[in-house]
């Protein structure tokens, strides 16, 4: 498999949040309807997605410039944040200022290497990324809708009260990055491209065809794929759903993913997926089979989730980065 990443620039306000298994939902609509992102056909490898992933997309990250260099604005890794604080628990008072201050910083600069080093200079608050007089790179906000009654072109009550959605924004000046893990059989860099192009044009997420979800491709770079050099475990770039009985321990923020058809299906007689509990981006895997190392991703494919489409799945898999876990 070969590695690339996609320099995305954000257009538009997003109603869904830019993961990497919703990324590939909408690559795999893509791929229905234009036969040449993959060889052979997106029916072909569906059928063999669990034993064989395609393509693995990560969520997407910030990229910040500084210093005259290009970082990623990864998640700070979710194991217990004493493993980030140095004060000792017999000074409370110092303990629980260093825990604070580790909470407020929700980013970690990782350089174009891709290795993690997980140091106080290189973890950020909002703040510490944003430009200069602003306090965050993104953000969220409540947008008001109406529904309005075809009859009378009044709203009204009940179905036809007012109600409201949570947007999200990125900062104007932002680019983000994706990573995409895929098989040199079934695509290559330019089709890979050429898919995410296509969602941009379209609209990624809820609410695309009312303008939301746009965004421009910049450049698709192919990277060297990150080696275990001494690192004892995973960090994930998406939602992951873990293999059984691999890991010694994993430390992981709670996600659950209430999935929803796409296109056609999406009006179908049954248009939502049964719900998935994820690890979320920023999970932290210590394995105990080094066969785990052998791959260049970590999770499973998850099937059995639709009931208008057998063949429908969804990526439990993430591309990992190695990391020290003491």
């Amino acid at each position: 498999m070969k590695l690339c990443e996609i320099r995305i620039k954000p257009k538009s306000f997003f109603g869904t949040p830019f993961k990497g298994d919703t990324i590939f939902g909408h690559f795999c609509w893509q791929a229905k309807y234009d036969n040449s992102l993959l060889k052979k056909g997106l029916e072909e490898w569906i059928a063999c997605y669990d034993q064989r992933p395609f393509a693995v997309f990560s969520s997407a990250w910030p990229v910040i410039y500084r210093d005259g260099s290009y970082y990623y604005a990864l998640k700070r890794p979710d194991y217990p944040l004493k493993v980030l604080s140095k004060a000792s628990f017999d000074d409370k008072k110092r303990f629980y200022e260093e825990r604070k201050q580790i909470l407020n910083k929700r980013w970690i600069l990782v350089g174009e290497d891709l290795r993690i080093r997980v140091t106080k200079e290189r973890m950020n608050t909002d703040a510490d990324l944003a430009p200069r007089g602003e306090k965050r790179i993104r953000g969220d906000f409540i947008q008001p809708h109406n529904s309005i009654n075809r009859l009378t072109m009044t709203t009204g009550e009940d179905t036809f009260a007012p109600y409201i959605k949570r947007n999200h924004y990125y900062h104007p000046d932002l680019e983000l990055v994706v990573f995409v893990l895929f098989d040199e059989e079934a695509t290559d860099i330019e089709n890979i491209n050429r898919g995410l192009e296509q969602i941009g044009k379209v609209g990624f997420g809820r609410d695309a065809s009312t303008g939301l979800g746009r965004f421009d491709v910049l450049k698709v770079v192919e990277k060297p794929i990150p080696k275990k050099e001494g690192e004892n475990a995973c960090y994930a770039l998406s939602p992951v759903v873990p293999e059984t009985d691999l890991y010694v321990g994993i430390y992981f923020t709670p996600f659950t993913r209430f999935g929803r058809h796409g296109d056609v299906l999406a009006t179908s007689s049954h248009p939502f997926k049964a719900p998935i509990i994820m690890a979320d981006e920023g999970a932290v895997l210590v394995p105990k089979d080094h066969r785990v190392w052998e791959k260049p991703y970590i999770g499973r494919a998850i099937t059995g989730i639709s009931k208008v489409a057998e063949q429908t799945v969804a990526q439990g898999y993430s591309i990992y980065l190695p990391l020290n876990v003491e």
